[in-house]
């Protein structure tokens, strides 16, 4: 057996460009399978991360994954918002222990806007209960100041100090508060979360930069020096939703149906968790699609390797007859032939494997920035072992194929090779 292995191995080695070029294709299937999944597992724990420690999010009556579409990821606008009034006495509640309210519809060069106040610095969390922490400067205090989210000051090149005006809507062509210009005071740290690309304000700004505004544009011939507005009352009349925390998470389900069926206005409350687990089934049709590409392209890599090895029998029929010469039977010639494409296979995944560990540590910080998720080099997840592991086995069946063709070759052929 040993002559016979040192044979196959030196056959392989005269063969080694061809099967290198299928190694290389293996791997780059298995990189992008890996890589998909990586992707989809990580993507997912971003996404179900994007809020933590909020028990509640509430809003005007609408869809729960309409509600989290734009209170968490400031995606699509609200039908309709509810009445500070509402807000004020829904806080109130002595079982809740904070709220963050929340006023969205205005915008930065496409960025979303955010009004709020400075409990949403001390008491916004994401990922593993992480905290928001500054990269530089500080939460806003006068009306005019600003806070930017890592993306927003990253793409934009701002620094502190800079002055920037916001655009009335969500479109970035929209028109401006060129009147009311803001002051970056601060620049949060990198989340890969939508608070990245989130331009942060205070509520009073919200409601200054409108003052000289009716019915979503300016008053003709009309305008407000931004040194003016303080003389004017600034609470907000209106908010888009209000994060809420509770002093005992217990008590949930009784606020959540005390907000449902409050009698002044309609109101809707969801679970953060549940209500985020809703909205990953929407893209889980896409996910599913991603991997069934990634597995076909496993499949090509595969059917690729079982095409060089049944090409290459024919030119090897000499090869096989001197195998059987040296005390080969045919079946040490079908399990040879079946080991060398399992062992490309092999050589594949781990070249595939350390392909994927290096684009993911030259790849996370263009992914997390421009999409917003959080790449990591991990080690091999239990998930992508049961993956590689099936791999392996279609590979082993797919080499059964050039395997069984040589044992019947070297059946048919005996000592001398019919050429």
């Amino acid at each position: 057996m040993k002559h016979l292995l040192s044979l196959a191995l030196k056959s392989a080695w005269n063969r080694r460009f061809t099967l290198s070029l299928t190694a290389i294709a293996i791997a780059l299937s298995v990189t992008m399978l890996l890589g998909v999944e990586r992707l989809r597992t990580q993507a997912h724990d971003s996404f179900s991360h994007s809020i933590s420690g909020t028990d509640l999010v509430v809003g005007a009556r609408t869809s729960p994954v309409q509600l989290m579409l734009y209170a968490v990821f400031r995606m699509g606008e609200a039908t309709n918002n509810m009445s500070w009034t509402s807000y004020q006495a829904i806080t109130n509640n002595p079982m809740i222990a904070w709220s963050i309210p929340i006023s969205l519809g205005d915008s930065h060069h496409g960025f979303p806007v955010l009004g709020t106040n400075r409990q949403y610095f001390e008491h916004f969390h994401y990922g593993d209960a992480q905290q928001l922490s500054f990269l530089e400067g500080k939460p806003f205090d006068a009306i005019f100041d600003v806070v930017l989210g890592a993306e927003v000051a990253t793409q934009r090149g701002y620094q502190l100090g800079d002055a920037i005006t916001l655009s009335h809507g969500m479109r970035a062509t929209g028109p401006k508060h060129n009147n009311k210009p803001f002051t970056v005071v601060g620049i949060l740290a990198p989340t890969g979360t939508p608070v990245d690309r989130t331009v942060h304000v205070s509520l009073e700004a919200i409601t200054a930069i409108h003052l000289d505004w009716v019915g979503g544009a300016p008053m003709p011939g009309f305008s407000i020096p931004a040194q003016y507005v303080k003389k004017f009352d600034l609470a907000p009349k209106e908010i888009t939703a209000t994060l809420i925390g509770l002093k005992n998470r217990a008590a949930v389900f009784k606020v959540q149906r005390e907000i449902n069926t409050y009698d002044k206005e309609a109101l809707l409350s969801v679970l953060p968790g549940v209500a985020l687990e809703q909205l990953w089934q929407v893209v889980n049709i896409a996910e599913k699609s991603l991997k069934a590409v990634s597995a076909m392209i496993v499949l090509v890599g595969l059917s690729g390797l079982i095409a060089v090895v049944l090409a290459g029998l024919n030119e090897r029929r000499r090869e096989l007859a001197i195998l059987r010469s040296v005390g080969a039977k045919p079946r040490d010639v079908f399990i040879l032939l079946t080991s060398e494409g399992l062992l490309i296979t092999l050589i594949g995944i781990v070249f595939g494997v350390a392909l994927l560990t290096v684009l993911a540590l030259f790849l996370a910080p263009i992914v997390q920035s421009h999409y917003g998720t959080v790449l990591r080099a991990a080690a091999i997840s239990i998930n992508e072992l049961k993956l590689l592991t099936i791999v392996l086995g279609v590979s082993l069946l797919a080499c059964l194929i050039p395997g069984y063709r040589a044992y019947k070759l070297s059946l048919l052929d005996g000592l001398t090779p019919k050429i």
